[in-house]
Protein backbone atom coordinates (compact mmCIF):
# COMPACT_ATOMS: atom_id res chain seq x y z
CA UNK A 1 0.00 0.00 0.00
CA UNK A 2 2.94 2.40 0.84
CA UNK A 3 4.49 1.75 -2.29
CA UNK A 4 1.35 2.56 -4.34
CA UNK A 5 1.42 5.74 -2.23
CA UNK A 6 4.82 6.63 -3.41
CA UNK A 7 4.42 5.90 -7.03
CA UNK A 8 1.16 8.24 -6.73
CA UNK A 9 2.77 10.57 -5.57
CA UNK A 10 5.77 10.54 -7.57
CA UNK A 11 3.48 10.62 -10.59
CA UNK A 12 1.55 13.80 -9.33
CA UNK A 13 4.75 15.60 -8.53
CA UNK A 14 5.71 14.38 -12.38
CA UNK A 15 2.91 15.99 -13.66
CA UNK A 16 2.77 19.19 -11.26
CA UNK A 17 6.65 19.53 -12.50
CA UNK A 18 5.65 19.27 -16.18
CA UNK A 19 2.77 21.28 -15.91
CA UNK A 20 4.49 24.12 -14.20
CA UNK A 21 7.48 24.05 -17.39
CA UNK A 22 4.39 24.44 -19.41
CA UNK A 23 3.16 27.44 -17.71
CA UNK A 24 6.67 28.53 -17.44
CA UNK A 25 7.27 28.07 -21.56
CA UNK A 26 4.07 29.89 -22.00
CA UNK A 27 4.88 32.71 -19.97
CA UNK A 28 8.36 33.05 -21.50
CA UNK A 29 6.63 33.02 -24.61
CA UNK A 30 3.87 35.71 -24.20
CA UNK A 31 6.76 37.85 -22.93
CA UNK A 32 8.63 37.35 -26.21
CA UNK A 33 5.43 38.00 -28.11
CA UNK A 34 4.60 41.19 -25.75
CA UNK A 35 8.35 42.55 -26.29
CA UNK A 36 8.29 41.62 -30.26
CA UNK A 37 4.94 43.76 -30.26
CA UNK A 38 5.79 46.94 -28.67
CA UNK A 39 9.40 46.92 -30.53
CA UNK A 40 7.01 46.50 -34.01
CA UNK A 41 4.83 49.00 -32.97
CA UNK A 42 7.29 51.52 -31.94
CA UNK A 43 9.42 50.80 -35.37
CA UNK A 44 5.38 51.50 -36.78
CA UNK A 45 5.05 54.65 -34.67
CA UNK A 46 8.54 56.09 -36.16
CA UNK A 47 7.56 55.40 -39.72
CA UNK A 48 4.45 57.12 -39.52
CA UNK A 49 5.72 59.91 -37.65
CA UNK A 50 8.57 60.27 -40.44
CA UNK A 51 5.36 59.93 -42.97
CA UNK A 52 3.56 62.52 -41.28
CA UNK A 53 6.72 65.15 -41.37
CA UNK A 54 7.21 64.67 -44.67
CA UNK A 55 3.94 65.23 -45.64
CA UNK A 56 3.46 68.85 -43.48
CA UNK A 57 6.40 69.82 -45.16
CA UNK A 58 4.97 69.55 -48.52
CA UNK A 59 1.54 70.38 -47.33
CA UNK A 60 0.59 74.08 -49.31
CA UNK A 61 0.73 77.43 -46.65
CA UNK A 62 -1.79 78.25 -50.03
CA UNK A 63 -5.30 77.22 -49.93
CA UNK A 64 -5.13 75.92 -53.50
CA UNK A 65 -3.13 72.52 -52.66
CA UNK A 66 -0.23 74.14 -54.19
CA UNK A 67 3.56 72.46 -52.15
CA UNK A 68 5.99 75.28 -51.58
CA UNK A 69 8.69 72.70 -53.24
CA UNK A 70 6.14 73.23 -56.35
CA UNK A 71 5.60 77.14 -55.90
CA UNK A 72 9.61 77.78 -55.50
CA UNK A 73 10.59 76.04 -58.68
CA UNK A 74 8.36 78.31 -61.07
CA UNK A 75 9.84 81.84 -61.99
CA UNK A 76 9.24 84.65 -59.28
CA UNK A 77 6.91 86.66 -62.24
CA UNK A 78 4.67 83.75 -62.27
CA UNK A 79 4.94 83.17 -58.53
CA UNK A 80 3.58 86.56 -57.65
CA UNK A 81 1.11 86.37 -60.16
CA UNK A 82 -0.30 83.37 -58.50
CA UNK A 83 -0.18 84.69 -55.26
CA UNK A 84 -1.69 87.73 -56.23
CA UNK A 85 -4.50 86.10 -57.94
CA UNK A 86 -5.20 83.96 -54.86
CA UNK A 87 -5.49 87.19 -52.61
CA UNK A 88 -8.71 87.99 -54.16
CA UNK A 89 -10.24 84.81 -53.77
CA UNK A 90 -13.72 85.07 -52.40
CA UNK A 91 -14.54 88.55 -54.42
CA UNK A 92 -18.04 88.73 -55.32
CA UNK A 93 -19.22 87.90 -58.77
CA UNK A 94 -20.01 90.75 -60.66
CA UNK A 95 -20.85 91.48 -64.23
CA UNK A 96 -18.92 93.55 -65.86
CA UNK A 97 -16.53 94.38 -62.51
CA UNK A 98 -12.88 94.66 -62.92
CA UNK A 99 -11.96 95.69 -59.02
CA UNK A 100 -12.07 93.80 -55.52
CA UNK A 101 -14.13 96.53 -54.23
CA UNK A 102 -16.79 96.21 -56.71
CA UNK A 103 -16.40 92.94 -57.97
CA UNK A 104 -14.77 90.78 -60.72
CA UNK A 105 -16.61 88.89 -63.74
CA UNK A 106 -13.62 86.07 -65.48
CA UNK A 107 -12.25 88.66 -67.53
CA UNK A 108 -12.02 91.65 -65.23
CA UNK A 109 -10.45 89.49 -62.71
CA UNK A 110 -8.05 88.06 -65.64
CA UNK A 111 -7.33 91.75 -66.35
CA UNK A 112 -6.81 93.13 -63.10
CA UNK A 113 -3.92 90.33 -61.77
CA UNK A 114 -2.26 90.87 -64.89
CA UNK A 115 -2.38 94.74 -64.29
CA UNK A 116 -1.02 94.96 -61.17
CA UNK A 117 1.82 92.04 -61.04
CA UNK A 118 2.74 92.43 -64.84
CA UNK A 119 2.09 96.26 -65.87
CA UNK A 120 -0.24 94.83 -68.97
CA UNK A 121 -3.41 95.93 -69.77
CA UNK A 122 -5.48 93.36 -71.38
CA UNK A 123 -8.94 93.47 -73.17
CA UNK A 124 -11.85 92.80 -70.69
CA UNK A 125 -13.46 90.36 -72.75
CA UNK A 126 -12.56 86.40 -72.67
CA UNK A 127 -13.08 85.79 -76.34
CA UNK A 128 -10.39 88.73 -76.93
CA UNK A 129 -8.26 87.21 -74.47
CA UNK A 130 -8.26 83.80 -76.50
CA UNK A 131 -6.76 85.30 -79.75
CA UNK A 132 -3.78 86.63 -77.80
CA UNK A 133 -0.92 85.11 -76.98
CA UNK A 134 1.10 81.81 -77.68
CA UNK A 135 -2.17 78.80 -78.19
CA UNK A 136 -0.50 76.06 -75.96
CA UNK A 137 -1.39 72.22 -76.14
CA UNK A 138 -2.57 70.96 -72.88
CA UNK A 139 0.10 68.92 -72.26
CA UNK A 140 2.29 71.35 -72.05
CA UNK A 141 0.10 73.77 -69.89
CA UNK A 142 1.98 75.36 -66.87
CA UNK A 143 0.76 78.02 -64.05
CA UNK A 144 0.26 81.41 -65.18
CA UNK A 145 -1.20 79.79 -68.07
CA UNK A 146 -4.93 81.59 -69.44
CA UNK A 147 -7.53 78.25 -69.40
CA UNK A 148 -10.78 79.40 -71.71
CA UNK A 149 -14.08 77.80 -71.89
CA UNK A 150 -16.74 77.40 -74.46
CA UNK A 151 -20.49 77.34 -73.21
CA UNK A 152 -21.83 77.99 -76.79
CA UNK A 153 -19.85 75.89 -80.06
CA UNK A 154 -18.61 79.03 -81.18
CA UNK A 155 -17.93 81.06 -78.78
CA UNK A 156 -14.82 81.59 -76.15
CA UNK A 157 -17.20 82.88 -72.97
CA UNK A 158 -14.97 82.36 -69.43
CA UNK A 159 -11.42 81.83 -68.88
CA UNK A 160 -9.57 81.90 -65.85
CA UNK A 161 -5.62 81.53 -64.49
CA UNK A 162 -4.30 78.12 -64.37
CA UNK A 163 -2.59 76.75 -61.01
CA UNK A 164 -0.99 73.42 -61.37
CA UNK A 165 -2.71 70.16 -60.29
CA UNK A 166 -5.58 70.96 -62.34
CA UNK A 167 -6.84 74.13 -60.79
CA UNK A 168 -7.16 77.21 -61.63
CA UNK A 169 -8.84 80.04 -60.03
CA UNK A 170 -11.66 82.22 -61.64
CA UNK A 171 -14.75 85.23 -61.26
CA UNK A 172 -17.03 82.15 -61.02
CA UNK A 173 -21.16 83.15 -61.86
CA UNK A 174 -22.23 79.55 -61.88
CA UNK A 175 -20.79 77.77 -58.38
CA UNK A 176 -20.12 80.09 -55.69
CA UNK A 177 -21.00 83.41 -57.24
CA UNK A 178 -17.15 84.32 -56.44
CA UNK A 179 -13.86 83.90 -56.71
CA UNK A 180 -12.75 80.84 -56.65
CA UNK A 181 -10.47 77.85 -57.27
CA UNK A 182 -11.79 75.18 -59.17
CA UNK A 183 -10.51 72.14 -60.97
CA UNK A 184 -10.30 71.13 -64.61
CA UNK A 185 -10.83 67.48 -63.93
CA UNK A 186 -14.48 68.32 -62.57
CA UNK A 187 -17.06 67.04 -64.91
CA UNK A 188 -18.52 70.56 -65.54
CA UNK A 189 -15.57 72.22 -66.40
CA UNK A 190 -14.03 69.40 -68.43
CA UNK A 191 -16.66 69.22 -70.54
CA UNK A 192 -16.91 72.94 -71.41
CA UNK A 193 -13.06 73.27 -71.93
CA UNK A 194 -11.83 75.01 -74.56
CA UNK A 195 -8.14 75.59 -75.15
CA UNK A 196 -5.00 76.98 -73.31
CA UNK A 197 -3.23 80.68 -73.73
CA UNK A 198 -0.10 81.68 -72.42
CA UNK A 199 0.79 85.21 -72.45
CA UNK A 200 4.34 86.53 -72.62
CA UNK A 201 4.80 89.80 -71.54
CA UNK A 202 8.18 92.09 -69.60
CA UNK A 203 7.78 90.50 -66.05
CA UNK A 204 7.76 92.77 -63.02
CA UNK A 205 9.00 90.60 -59.80
CA UNK A 206 6.76 92.67 -57.18
CA UNK A 207 2.71 91.45 -56.85
CA UNK A 208 1.65 94.90 -57.24
CA UNK A 209 3.24 97.37 -59.96
CA UNK A 210 6.02 99.93 -59.21
CA UNK A 211 5.50 103.32 -60.31
CA UNK A 212 8.81 103.62 -61.10
CA UNK A 213 8.40 101.51 -63.98
CA UNK A 214 8.43 102.70 -67.65
CA UNK A 215 5.61 103.89 -69.73
CA UNK A 216 7.04 100.89 -72.25
CA UNK A 217 6.03 98.71 -70.10
CA UNK A 218 2.24 98.79 -70.12
CA UNK A 219 0.97 97.00 -73.63
CA UNK A 220 -2.75 98.54 -74.51
CA UNK A 221 -3.85 95.46 -76.33
CA UNK A 222 -7.46 96.47 -76.60
CA UNK A 223 -7.40 98.95 -79.37
CA UNK A 224 -5.50 96.14 -81.56
CA UNK A 225 -8.56 94.06 -80.97
CA UNK A 226 -12.32 93.78 -81.67
CA UNK A 227 -14.76 95.32 -79.74
CA UNK A 228 -16.25 92.85 -77.57
CA UNK A 229 -18.95 92.30 -74.79
CA UNK A 230 -17.52 91.94 -71.86
CA UNK A 231 -18.10 88.73 -69.36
Amino acid sequence: MNKRLVAARRRLFARIKKNFADYRKTIIITDMMIRTSIIIFTILFSCISQADEITTDLRPSDPIGISQVVMKSMPVAVQNLLQYAMSNEGVIYHKGGTTPEKGFDCSGFVRYVFDQVQGVTLPHSAQALSQIGDRIKTTDLLPGDLVFFRFMRSTISHVGIYLGNNEFIHASSTRTGSVVISNLTDSYWAKHFALVRRLDFPTVDSVARSDSLPSASTFHLESSLPSLSNN
